[in-house]
């Protein structure tokens, strides 16, 4: 039961909801050193994930790897680029009520549609949750997620809730992917994966209280490496020292 993935869609959609009805009543000032607090934990949730870590060379050669690769692919802009294919839609049904002009509008659908859709947390605490039934992930997440999304539906309104459905399906798929990993996994492998997961989240918590943007979209392909590399790392080259 991806029980972790509908709490995730659910906090997005009541989130845009709430944010769309009583956004209008909160201070910028206030909109803005709550993102700050969100960052905090974001960067909290990371670091204690990352020390789970069993193999640390294996999960830094990932992480590094996994980046070049996500970034010669230009894996951040193809996300962008897809992210930008389903505002299109999900503009027509919610034309812009606010008061941004019509650019804006669709470059902030654009951002919000990257962020919960395809974020880092999203991807590692989908994966975690359908390999080991740990929905912690998610479902910290989506306390994050129900106030960011608040936050985005004072200026946007109700259309931030209509992200919840793209979200949903994303993660309901890597879900089911998960699951069809785990059998080949050992203990460590999944300790190293929420290891590599963790710095995800870590770069999360900077990107969102805007100290460094961190390429998160680019480093999702260590996410894909960081088991079989921990695997290696334990079978062959442990060996060899």
């Amino acid at each position: 039961m991806p029980t972790g993935v509908i709490i995730n869609a659910a906090s997005v959609l009541f989130g845009g909801i709430a944010g769309a009805l009583v956004g209008h009543k909160l201070s910028p000032k206030f909109k803005a050193e709550i993102s700050l607090i969100f960052g905090v934990c974001s960067m909290g949730m990371g670091i204690s994930t990352i020390g789970l870590m069993k193999n640390m060379p294996a999960v830094i050669f990932a992480i590094i790897i996994g980046t070049a690769i996500g970034l010669w692919l230009h894996l951040g802009d193809l996300i962008n680029q897809g992210a930008t294919l389903m505002q299109k839609p999900i503009a027509k049904i919610f034309k812009n009520s606010s008061d941004m002009s019509e650019e804006e509008f669709l470059n902030q659908l654009v951002t919000i549609i990257v962020l919960f859709c395809a974020s880092g947390t999203g991807i590692y605490g989908s994966l975690t949750a359908g390999m080991t039934g740990d929905n912690s992930i998610l479902i910290s997440k989506s306390i994050l997620d129900f106030f960011t999304a608040a936050i985005f539906a004072c200026n946007l309104g109700y259309v931030v809730s209509i992200i919840s459905i793209p979200q949903f399906l994303i993660f309901f798929v890597l879900f089911l992917c998960a699951g069809i990993i785990f059998p080949l996994t050992t203990p460590d492998m999944i300790m190293d994966f929420k290891a590599c997961g963790g710095f995800l989240m870590l770069a999360t918590g900077f990107r969102m209280i805007k100290l460094k943007n961190f390429p998160i979209a680019d480093m999702i392909p260590a996410m894909v490496i960081v088991m079989p590399l921990s695997y290696l790392w334990v079978t062959y080259i442990m060996a060899l020292v």
